[in-house]
């Protein structure tokens, strides 16, 4: 058993222990507000420099893209008015064949009689979505009248 002579205690160094510092220290600064405010203005000018530059590019592609398109559209709209009117030639082919047993129609009329008397026979009168592709597919007319839903 340890007895109280042999315990030897701790005590402080010669001299005491050093004062505690408990001032406020503030971090050295990184760099000076000058040095951050010219690498701001660098770095922003820089950034406009490209930024221009790319501005330029991009205008030039969009001048190319709408020049294109100008140009191709007359072409697309007259594919389209062909694809009408070769759709309207075939409407009028299948009824002819449907109905080529059925004394006194005539294709176009209604047992004869024109649909519209007041309208010149050279005038083109369009027909309905549901006329136009009676012929075809359901699915085709679907897909035309709920096109959006494809988006």
């Amino acid at each position: 058993m340890a007895t109280a002579e042999r315990v030897k205690q701790d005590m402080p160094p010669k001299g005491g222990y050093r004062k505690i510092n408990f001032a406020r220290v503030f971090p050295k600064p990184f760099a000076s507000s000058r040095a951050l405010v010219g690498t701001y203005i660098v770095c922003t000018g820089v950034g406009w420099y490209l930024y221009l530059l790319n501005d330029r590019l991009v205008d030039k592609y969009q001048v190319e893209s709408r020049s294109s398109l100008i140009a191709i559209t007359p072409l697309l709209d007259a594919e389209a008015d062909r694809e009408y009117l070769k759709q309207l030639r075939k409407n009028r082919e299948t009824e002819e064949e449907l109905m080529k047993n059925v004394k006194g129609w005539k294709t176009g009329t209604l047992y004869g009689e024109p649909i519209y008397k007041t309208v010149d026979k050279k005038e083109l009168i369009e027909p309905g979505l549901n006329e136009y592709y009676v012929h075809a597919p359901d699915k085709v007319l679907y897909d035309r009248v709920y096109w959006h839903k494809y988006l």
